[in-house]
């Protein structure tokens, strides 16, 4: 059976909602989670959030994880199949929530919570929302007419930029001149396998 080793409010989440639309029988390991002050210190066997074991292949880093776990058990759901029109669009926002737009959501958090206070920069926060801000603003107009990213349908994209959504609003960037954003999290909020994701 799949691990999971998982914290609340963490990238695990995504993986958490994932396994639960794909409807895949996990075990869920929770580990309390450690303010971070450097990488990989996390009491998981990798030392992140979220770390995966199937059958001793352990592997963490969320956007790897959520395409491994679509290939082995997705039986042609949540992604579009290799060839098809919308799959360069697919993996485009599978990377983006993490490459571009939460970078300077983690400069946010990091410079307004995880420092103590004499270590934080103001001025690192203040340009990390300016850069969120951006990548919001590439998400809002991607949501013009548009009830999930790719398709017609929630997809492995969706799940990515859902968490990515739930930190932007934790941390103030998200505002009234994103109401495609708002309107994308109340669906995505909606669903039973990320209000699960939420509670476990």
């Amino acid at each position: 059976m799949l691990k999971l080793y998982h914290a609340q409010l963490t990238r695990s989440v995504r993986i958490v909602w994932l396994l639960e639309e794909l409807g895949v029988a996990y075990e869920l390991v929770a580990v309390p989670f450690k303010p971070p002050r450097s990488s990989f210190e996390q009491d998981t066997p990798a030392g992140k959030f979220p770390t995966l074991d199937d059958d001793g292949m352990v592997m963490f880093e969320s956007g790897a994880i959520l395409e491994y776990l679509i290939e082995k058990y997705g039986r042609g759901r949540l992604a579009p199949p290799i060839g098809d029109p919308e799959r360069g669009r697919y993996l485009q926002w599978v990377h983006f929530a993490e490459a571009t737009a939460f970078p300077p959501l983690g400069d946010v958090a990091r410079h307004t919570m995880f420092l103590p206070e004499a270590d934080r920069l103001p001025q690192v926060a203040a340009d990390g929302r300016m850069r969120a801000k951006n990548a919001l603003d590439v998400l809002e107009r991607a949501l013009q007419d548009k009830h999930y990213l790719v398709g017609g349908e929630l997809s492995g994209a969706d799940i990515m930029m859902g968490y990515l959504v739930m930190a932007a609003r934790m941390l103030g960037c998200v505002g009234a001149e994103h109401a495609n954003i708002a309107a994308y999290w109340d669906r995505l909020a909606a669903r039973p396998g990320f209000q699960k994701a939420l509670s476990a």
